[in-house]
């Protein structure tokens, strides 16, 4: 199957960033399509109470902000498919993309796919996912206030969330599955010199306690020098061992960092080899590792529409 029209323009991913751009290039007539992928939402979708997003001055629940976002985005006429990119062709354009079995033409792209946080991979812990466990301490820190949490992770990432979260909690435990560390000897022995930091090396996390009661009430810990097994009471864990942006299909293709994310020059414009790919743009997580807010990737998804109907009055669209 095959659309037999060339779309003005594709939108990848429907959480913030890439509902933002449906908003803002379907008020401009481009009736965009925008394929929710593997996680519609994104990160949102998974979110209880988002309290940082401006104009919810009582706060919103994440999945509820999500379909307030799509159905802005429908009254002005974009289209949201239930699909994902499984190939593309940006040699040249009309750009060609691949989902499933259908084969979709368009002048322009908005990649706006995201990144997945890392977990544990425990059925506990997903459970417990926006109900104490979380994997973003700048967005659910606050909750935290006044209670004993854990930090999970040896990396730079870790260190960060860890000394963040000792402005909320009255003690961090920082559990690392080896003895060794990733982070930066700086970080490091910042963490180690706060007085509400305390460390578990050779400690993994078998089991989040609290299902039943959709609560996190402590953590399940086995010693993997001894083997011997502890109850670690927390009321919150917080998860900090990175994200993986979902770019893969875009691996050779447009230039991406060590880690994976899509390189982007003034704002949102993609490369390849160093120069600029016409019409083709990212947006939010997956080009953004540094904030990873729902207002940061908005905004981009804004920048990245607007750089869209730019490109295409030159043709007349």
């Amino acid at each position: 199957m095959s659309d037999t029209t060339t779309r003005d323009t594709v939108i990848l991913g429907s959480g913030c960033s890439g509902l933002t751009a449906a908003i803002y290039t379907a008020r401009a007539n481009l009736k965009p399509l925008v394929l929710e992928g593997h996680e519609p939402g994104g990160q949102l979708s998974i979110t209880t109470l988002v309290e940082n997003f401006p104009g919810w001055p009582e706060g919103v629940q994440g999945p509820q902000l999500i379909e307030n976002m799509k159905q802005q985005a429908t009254r002005f006429g974009a289209e949201l498919r239930m699909a994902h990119l499984t190939g593309v062709d940006l040699t040249k354009a009309p750009y060609v993309l691949h989902v499933g079995k259908d084969v979709i033409h368009t002048r322009t792209l908005i990649i706006a796919s995201g990144a997945s946080a890392r977990w544990l991979g425990l059925p506990s812990e997903q459970a417990l996912i926006g109900h104490g466990v979380s994997s973003c301490a700048t967005c659910d820190g606050f909750f935290a206030s006044g209670k004993e949490i854990a930090v999970i992770g040896g990396g730079d990432s870790a260190m960060e969330e860890a000394i963040f979260l000792t402005r909320f909690a009255t003690k961090v435990t920082l559990i690392n599955r080896t003895e060794r560390f990733r982070a930066s000897k700086i970080m490091l022995e910042r963490a180690m010199a706060h007085p509400q930091i305390e460390f578990l090396t050779n400690t993994t996390v078998e089991e989040v306690l609290g299902v039943e009661e959709k609560d996190v009430k402590g953590l399940r810990l086995k010693n993997q020098a001894t083997g011997a097994e502890s109850i670690l009471p927390v009321s919150f864990m917080f998860l900090g061992i990175g994200h993986s942006p979902n770019a893969t299909a875009f691996r050779g293709i447009l230039d991406l960092d060590d880690d994976g994310y899509i390189k982007t020059t003034n704002n949102v414009f993609t490369t390849h080899n160093g120069q600029i790919l016409p019409g083709v743009f990212a947006c939010g997580d997956i080009q953004d590792r540094r904030y990873r807010q729902a207002i940061t990737a908005a905004g981009s998804g804004c920048m990245a529409a607007l750089e869209v109907e730019k490109y295409l009055e030159q043709f007349g669209h």
